[in-house]
């Protein structure tokens, strides 16, 4: 019973054990990869208890690396890498080469063979997207220009991996190897790759996007759902089986097609689930692999293989940001981001015991310094912004690393009564273009840098840097300003934004977002002066409209608004921001009840030219004059001074006789 159930016990068990590593990483504050991983050591072969299939899981780590992979290309177009490929191409080419060499160093220091050396060295030289992607996404960088420029630093790698794995068994195989076979096996592997590039990029971006909209129009959701499993794994398996490409590069290419679909963010949403599941599947595949025994007995080696990865690689990758001028910021992201290996690391070293070139106990040593570096990868990104900041501070290292690089200049000028507004996304965007129209000034402070372009763009100051840096609030004036507008959806870092404007800036209005009822009570506490939730707001509007068809009176749906509002927002406690949507809604309410009648000013009308004192409509009619709309201009707060025109239009209150008497008056 147990043979036949061992890859479903496996599979549980290896969840279980990951769930409960994750949870006590998570109560250590260290990273849930290391919980991840700890829980795959746990359920492996080689410690007490359960013994658990690696190979299975192997396998089903394989569809992570898909699902993984293909969510990359939903969001990474061909548009992208062909912007990075000024410093990803070279970039990638030259960290092999020297991550290579490094690697070959240290195992003629170890005393191997100079084959065993290659097969180190090459696996040293090539990182992991599946690691690089989850800890982008975690710090947040993913979408900022340094984590482009990694990812797409990547996608090269992987390419240049495809080559590399079939030029070894022509390398180290049995039998003598002319140059003239080399060469052929280069060329043919060159040659599949393009094949089946040119034929997702002619045919498969024109057939899948066609296949997913008439399966989204025509089919229920889980046969949609199941589209996008089938067309992530299925194209995956045809770029190896049809082509002898990894699936990893066949899972990204048919995310790079279907990103072209205008139903991308919904194949996103889809795949999501499974990319994370799977995920996490690989993550504890890699901890059964290990061997802690073997490790413990060449504890020297695998100290000196984790500098190599982490920091060796790290030095490099900084070398060659300065080389080509990236910029600081973008280089300690690429040089946090590639400061591990991964996935195509076992499949080098795999190969390379398949041909008698390493023992298990050489592969066993890159299989730990692979764990080891995933494990604190992660710690490596918290060092990006404090080394940002003192490479900040020297003249001498932002002149080598920003000599090239696209950057915004800070305001110039001290600024006085402005609004400071976090995050130019669409809320920030709408926010900061109001203030505009109105004259008023604002700062706007965004992390990434394309966005932050974009800003600037648009006419407005920026401050490019990570609001929860009080390095960065220091410079916009909060003291003279006037709000301070926290539009980015992330509670965790709004509240710590808030906190140090509070601390810089006592008497600051504060306003931000929040997501959750949770969100809001650490928001206040934190000294956010109102709040908005987004959802909360969005249900109130479907609903008044909703009301409104069914033919319920204003001030009654505003009576509902002000009960959801009350419990929406009774974490602030002393309900002000409740206070000012109920005033705000009774207002709108009131509004909606009045009937205005509007009249048109004739052009042959004596009271032309006149003002509304000297006319004394409601002396002579009875109607009042509330409104007057000029062209596209619309006026509330009439005196006696407004004069009318011909051509404008009276917003008239009064009875049915009053009205008619003030329409024969200015008609």
């Amino acid at each position: 019973m147990h043979g036949d159930t061992i890859l479903l016990m496996t599979f549980v068990l290896a969840l279980v054990a990951a769930f409960a590593g994750g949870m006590v990483a998570r109560a250590l504050r260290l990273p849930p990869i290391v919980g991840y991983l700890a829980g795959g050591l746990v359920v492996g072969p080689f410690t007490p208890g359960f013994a658990g299939d690696s190979d299975a899981m192997n396998q089903l780590a394989e569809v992570g690396v898909m699902f993984m992979m293909f969510g990359t290309g939903l969001h990474f177009s061909l548009k992208d890498l062909l912007e990075v490929k000024g410093i990803a191409v070279p970039g990638a080419v030259l960290q092999i080469a020297l991550g290579t060499a490094a690697g070959y160093a240290l195992a003629m220091a170890f005393g191997w063979e100079p084959a065993a050396g290659v097969m180190l060295g090459l696996s040293v030289s090539i990182a992991s997207t599946v690691v690089l992607i989850k800890n982008l996404t975690d710090a947040g960088l993913y979408q900022s220009r340094g984590g482009r420029i990694a990812t797409g630093w990547l996608i090269v790698e992987d390419l240049a991996t495809v080559v590399i794995l079939v030029v070894l068994p022509v390398v180290f195989g049995s039998g003598e190897t002319t140059p003239a076979q080399l060469a052929g096996g280069i060329a043919e592997a060159l040659v599949k790759t393009v094949a089946f590039v040119a034929l997702m990029l002619a045919v498969g971006s024109r057939v899948l996007p066609w296949l997913l909209a008439k399966i989204a129009r025509r089919c229920p959701r889980e046969l949609f759902q199941l589209a996008v499993v089938v067309i992530a794994l299925g194209t995956a398996m045809a770029a190896s089986v049809l082509f002898d490409l990894s699936v990893a590069l066949g899972a990204f290419l048919a995310g790079v097609v279907v990103g072209t679909s205008k139903l991308s963010h919904r194949v996103a949403a889809e795949a999501i689930p499974f990319q994370d599941l799977f995920s996490i599947i690989f993550f504890a595949s890699v901890g059964m692999m290990v061997n802690p025994a073997t490790l413990t007995a060449h504890a020297p080696e695998l100290a000196a293989l984790v500098v190599l990865i982490m920091a060796g690689k790290w030095l490099i990758n900084m070398a060659l940001g300065a080389l080509f001028s990236a910029g600081a910021r973008t280089s300690l992201t690429i040089a946090a981001g590639l400061s591990q290996i991964g996935e195509f690391s076992f499949i080098i070293g795999q190969t390379g015991m398949a041909l008698g070139v390493l023992s298990a106990d050489q592969y066993s040593l890159i299989l730990g310094g692979a764990v080891v570096s995933i494990a604190l990868n992660s710690f490596v990104f918290k060092s990006v912004d404090p080394l940002e900041r003192r490479m900040e501070a020297s003249p001498l290292l932002r002149r080598l690393y920003d000599r090239r690089a696209r950057s915004i200049e800070p305001p110039a000028e001290h600024m006085e009564g402005h609004v400071v507004v976090v995050g130019y996304g669409h809320a920030g965007g709408y926010v900061a273009e109001v203030l505009r129209d109105l004259d008023a000034p604002c700062l706007v402070v965004e992390r990434d840098l394309p966005v932050a372009e974009e800003a600037e763009a648009a006419g407005f100051p920026v401050l490019v840097g990570d609001a929860a840096n009080s390095e960065i609030l220091a410079h916009a004036d909060l003291g003279s300003a006037r709000v301070l507008v926290i539009a980015i959806p992330a509670e965790a870092s709004a509240e710590l934004i808030a906190r140090e404007a509070r601390e810089l800036a006592p008497g600051l209005k504060i306003v931000a977002r929040a997501d959750t009822e949770g969100g809001v009570e650490a928001l206040v506490d934190a000294g956010v002066d109102d709040l908005v939730r987004p959802e909360l707001e969005g249900g109130i509007e479907l609903m008044r409209h909703t009301l409104l068809d069914l033919g319920l009176r204003p001030r009654q749906i505003q009576d509902y608004a002000n009960s959801l509002r009350e419990s929406g927002y009774e974490a602030l406690g002393d309900d002000r921001r409740a206070e000012r949507q109920r005033a705000l809604g009774a207002l709108v309410a009131s509004l909606s009840e009045l009937e205005l009648h509007w009249v048109e000013v004739g052009e042959s009308c004596p009271m032309a030219g006149c003002a509304l004192g000297a006319l004394d409509l409601r002396a002579r009619t009875g109607a009042n004059a509330v409104a007057l709309r000029h062209a596209d201009e619309v006026e509330v707060f009439l005196d006696a001074n407004t004069v009318l025109r011909a051509g404008d239009s009276v917003g008239l209150m009064g009875t049915a006789e009053q009205l008619l008497a003030a329409e024969a008056l200015l008609g």
